[in-house]
């Protein structure tokens, strides 16, 4: 498959938006979707809808096969060493409050958590309720005038007491790419006993992430993301501590036996996976994550990398952007036109044709850190091109005509 043709493989982007082409740069809030995952999922509703791991008629192994197929590859796609410690959930956020709440449970007043100051609200609203409820402390990592982590302090935030430290892989704002590896490592030397958790949400779908290679204990994504359907997330997890943790979760498929006394539990995954699941929407995600490698991840990478850097490049001649974060960066560049609202932008962009993300992106502690309100956002994906950046320059200097 030529990258430079994938355009044509996503539906949804031939058509026009106010009269105009759609340029798409909204990706760090959700990818679209190619013609193959659309079909995926009809494919399962048309021919072979039914329950998973339930039913021995020949819908539901049919099913069933199906969606354990997709927790293979997705193994596969991480490299985790086990099928098993795949999870699938509903998203980046519901595998942020399982572990929370899971591992909460264990803690004890005045234990301590690590976050940074650039998490998404999914890593921190979480461990506030945990925190609340068990008087614990939240300690931040700070984020430098330049947009990348002030880890030279790291072994004064972390003692005997810390218990997590949980962190983004790749801002949802900065693009910035945090050294998740050498963070870990020595979070690790400091206190062998913390267990580390990262959220590879803005990451895995743009770049190779080995969850063996960062040494991370947990790591949290999210299909929508990456081509994917919404609705489906997973959590990945060393074995052995999943087999420490409480269920978040109770109902149906995640049991081994109930009587009126007690609940024996199944076997991991399922043990972690109550309920009917989105069958259809981890079917498509496998579809997804076809499509992903029959492209290459790397190839991936490299594109949005050569576009990242030439439209910093186009953007940095508008004397009236200010843009936020590092020069080396992930495919997203978040910005403000000065003296104008990001939602004005937004607008103006919109009548344009052009798809960006306006407001405060899920991290109010950032944008207070940064003290602005909120930015504008322009995410890129493989099926972006340099004209998605021209339009989107063309489109800054209307903006910029109509306000000045």
């Amino acid at each position: 498959m030529n990258i430079v043709n994938a355009k044509n493989e996503f539906p949804i982007l031939s058509q026009k938006i106010n009269g105009k082409d759609l340029v798409y740069l909204d990706n760090s809030a959700t990818s679209q979707k190619p013609q193959v995952v659309i079909d995926s999922i009809v494919d399962y509703y048309t021919n072979y809808n039914s329950n998973v791991h339930r039913g021995i008629h020949t819908l539901a192994e049919k099913a069933t096969e199906k969606y354990e197929e997709v927790r293979q590859k997705v193994a596969d796609f991480i490299n985790a060493k086990s099928v098993n410690e795949i999870i699938f959930t509903k998203g980046t956020t519901e595998s942020l409050n399982f572990l929370a709440s899971s591992l909460g449970k264990n803690f004890q007043k005045d234990d301590e958590i690590i976050l940074t100051e650039m998490e998404h609200h999914s890593n921190i609203v979480p461990w506030q309720f945990i925190a609340k409820e068990k008087g614990l402390i939240i300690k931040y990592i700070e984020v430098k005038p330049d947009g990348t982590l002030d880890i030279e302090n790291l072994e004064s935030l972390i003692n005997k007491k810390t218990k997590i430290i949980s962190l983004i892989h790749v801002s949802n704002v900065l693009g910035t790419i945090n050294p998740v590896e050498k963070i870990i490592k020595r979070a690790k030397l400091i206190n062998p006993d913390i267990i580390a958790i990262v959220d590879i949400a803005q990451s895995v779908p743009h770049m190779k992430v080995n969850v063996q290679k960062i040494k991370a204990d947990f790591v949290v994504f999210s299909a929508h993301k990456m081509l994917g359907p919404t609705g489906v997330g997973v959590l990945w997890g060393k074995y052995d501590l999943l087999e420490k943790l409480h269920p978040f979760l109770g109902g149906g498929s995640m049991i081994a036996s109930v009587t009126k006394e007690k609940t024996l539990f199944a076997e991991i995954p399922q043990r972690f996976e109550a309920g009917t699941p989105n069958i259809a929407g981890v079917i498509g995600f496998g579809t997804a994550i076809d499509y992903i490698n029959k492209i290459g991840i790397d190839e991936i990478n490299s594109h949005e990398q050569h576009l990242t850097k030439y439209a910093m490049e186009q953007i940095k001649q508008l004397d009236f952007i200010e843009i936020y974060g590092p020069n080396e960066r992930a495919g997203i560049i978040s910005f403000n036109i000065k003296g104008v609202h990001s939602h004005d932008v937004s607008a103006v962009l919109d009548n344009n044709g052009i798809a960006v993300r306006s407001g405060h992106h899920c991290t109010d502690i950032l944008h207070n850190k940064l003290n602005i309100n909120s930015t504008v956002r322009a995410s890129f994906y493989l099926y972006n091109n340099e004209n998605d950046v021209e339009q989107l320059v063309l489109g800054l200097k209307k903006v910029n005509k109509i306000f000045k």
